[in-house]
């Protein structure tokens, strides 16, 4: 379990379900924690259930605009005196189509909010990062469309392939200074971020829908994303970088060839 007193962590999204299980992980473990998101009620919100008094700190905005990003940076170092390790962790579904019936104000808002906030955000991280020639950025992706792809989910699939590909040039560019920079990629996680393909609506129906099709037959929680966050951010995983770090049950290993119908791999009693 590793220590990250003295640490500070910025955690972007960190009024979902997702970056608040990751911030109490960190706070646990010693961290001071920046949490940044668009929704200010719900971020102030998830500030109070954690419950950290000063080594919790608050930033509400839109990331995918430049001089927000850089205030999340900047505010944290100025709190805190340093940014040590970036989660890079907002995202949305968005609208789900067919590609020719997506439209274009739809594609841009997955895009700006998946793919450009994420640069924003991993190139402001890392230019304070690189002046102390140390670091750790761990961005979202996803494995369903990080690896894979979802009928109707052109704009989510397209930018979290993004992530990836962001991802490990990144890596590549910042080895240089000490900065590792890893993404994970999540599969059916219970959260509230709804299944591109299934609605936003259906909610924990429409994840509980994958758990006969992961092999493991269970849904993801939150928790077992935070903990591979906090390895990748910790000196446990110091050879760790440009990674895509697959959290699945095995998910992604189905096909039709090898699970034409559910049921195809019962749990031994």
């Amino acid at each position: 379990m590793a220590d990250f007193s003295g640490k500070t962590v910025l955690v972007t999204g960190g009024a979902g379900v997702i970056g608040k299980s990751a911030a109490k992980l960190f706070l646990e473990r010693g961290a001071n924690v920046v949490l940044a998101d668009i929704d200010a009620g719900k971020l102030e919100t998830a500030a109070e259930a954690l419950n950290g008094g000063e080594r919790v700190s608050t930033i509400p905005g839109d990331l995918s605009e430049t001089e927000t990003a850089k205030a999340a940076v900047d505010h944290a170092v100025g709190v805190y005196g340093k940014l040590d390790i970036l989660f890079n962790n907002a995202g949305i579904s968005g609208k789900v189509a067919p590609v020719h019936l997506l439209d274009v104000d739809a594609w841009d808002d997955i895009v700006k909010v998946n793919l450009r906030s994420m640069f924003l955000m991993l190139k402001f991280a890392a230019s304070n990062m690189v002046a102390r020639k140390s670091g750790s950025i761990i961005n979202m992706a996803s494995s369903m469309s990080g690896w894979d792809v979802l009928s109707g989910g052109a704009g989510y699939a397209s930018t979290k392939h993004g992530v990836v590909g962001l991802t490990k040039v990144a890596a590549l560019d910042l080895a240089r200074y000490r900065i590792r920079v890893n993404a994970i990629c999540p599969g059916v996680i219970e959260t509230t971020l709804g299944v591109p393909g299934l609605g936003e609506d259906k909610g924990s129906s429409a994840v509980e829908h994958f758990a006969d099709r992961i092999p493991l037959r269970r849904i993801g929680q939150p928790a077992d994303v935070a903990e591979v966050v906090l390895f990748l951010a910790s000196d446990a995983a110091r050879h760790v970088n440009g990674a895509a770090w697959l959290i699945d049950g095995g998910q992604t290993l189905q096909s039709f060839s090898n699970a034409p119908e559910e049921g195809v791999y019962p749990l031994e009693s």
